[in-house]
């Protein structure tokens, strides 16, 4: 039986475009998502680490995924981003989401805090309460400071509207027993691992590198689905020097850059983050140029 493929396979993890004055650009929103979904994205993650949600305020989140919702209609699933280090605020962003027109939820473990694996459990289960919209949890310990374990994911894995991972543990032998053992869906959330962790039953991707990359990353995921390992490897290889370059400085940054290079809206990040060097952006260009992406001059 084919694995669930709740928010289809191609996800962009969408960055929030801002105009030159650091404003929130809703129109480069709805410009951005429309192109994206038309290269072949599944779904959108927008308000999410990549869309520098820990620098917009809760109505800018809001207005961006009414923006997008409205820019792609039912073409594509719009996952909103919801999750905080408190669990009361990331219910009130789920309720918002789903008032704004999303179709899915990200939660992100609750960060800095460290929260036991009981904390976890509950984290995750009443902001999955609290809407009628299915939800990806993101296993990012990296960023949070704390995995969410095995059994844990096991047991989210019993609610009804926890149907998917999006996987930033980088834990093969972890992705493999839960997946063994539940009907969650797993995304790749980290891009060069995204042909590994589909060898083990994962079934798509919510990528960052797919800004500039869609068709390509699609392409990976459509000929592994079909039985041509051969040529998803060969994708992938092809592919490496992008997953390096655009996270040489932080994903966020180059992102954006890549945005600029391509004539995308993107605009500026907002502090703490910096926008690419002169240097930064050279490199970018010639990683982006060793993986087969085309940039004017």
């Amino acid at each position: 039986m084919a694995a669930p493929t709740p928010f289809g396979r191609m996800l962009t993890a969408m960055v929030t475009p801002f105009a030159g004055d650091g404003s929130l650009d809703l129109d480069g929103a709805a410009t951005l998502a429309t192109h994206l979904v038309d290269a072949g994205n599944d779904g959108l993650v927008v308000n999410g680490t990549t869309g520098e949600s820990p620098t917009t305020t809760d109505a800018e989140q809001e207005a961006v995924i009414r923006a997008v919702a409205e820019a792609v209609g039912d073409r594509a699933h719009v996952v909103a981003g919801v999750g905080t280090n408190d669990t009361a605020h990331t219910v009130e962003l789920a309720r918002a989401a789903e008032k704004a027109g999303a179709s899915g939820l990200l939660v992100v473990s609750p960060y800095y805090s460290k929260p036991p694996q009981a904390g976890l459990l509950a984290h995750f289960r009443q902001v999955a309460d609290a809407t009628e919209l299915p939800v990806m949890v993101y296993d990012i310990p990296g960023r949070t400071g704390v995995p969410i374990a095995t059994e844990t994911h096991l047991r989210l894995a019993e609610h009804a509207r926890i149907v998917a991972v999006k996987d930033a543990k980088d834990d093969l032998a972890a992705a493999s027993d839960v997946i063994a053992n539940s009907d969650l869906a797993f995304y790749s959330g980290t891009d060069v691992l995204t042909l590994p962790l589909l060898s083990v039953g994962a079934v798509g991707v919510v990528s960052v590198v797919s800004h500039v990359v869609t068709a390509e990353m699609a392409e990976l995921i459509r000929r592994y689905a079909d039985g041509d390992v051969a040529g998803a490897t060969a994708i992938h290889q092809q592919l490496l020097p992008v997953f390096a370059g655009m996270f040489r400085t932080q994903g966020v940054i180059l992102a954006k850059a890549a945005l600029r290079l391509l004539g995308l809206p993107g605009g500026p990040v907002r502090l703490p983050l910096v926008n690419a060097t002169d240097d930064e952006l050279a490199t970018l260009r010639t990683d982006l140029a060793a993986g087969g992406v085309r940039i004017s001059s």
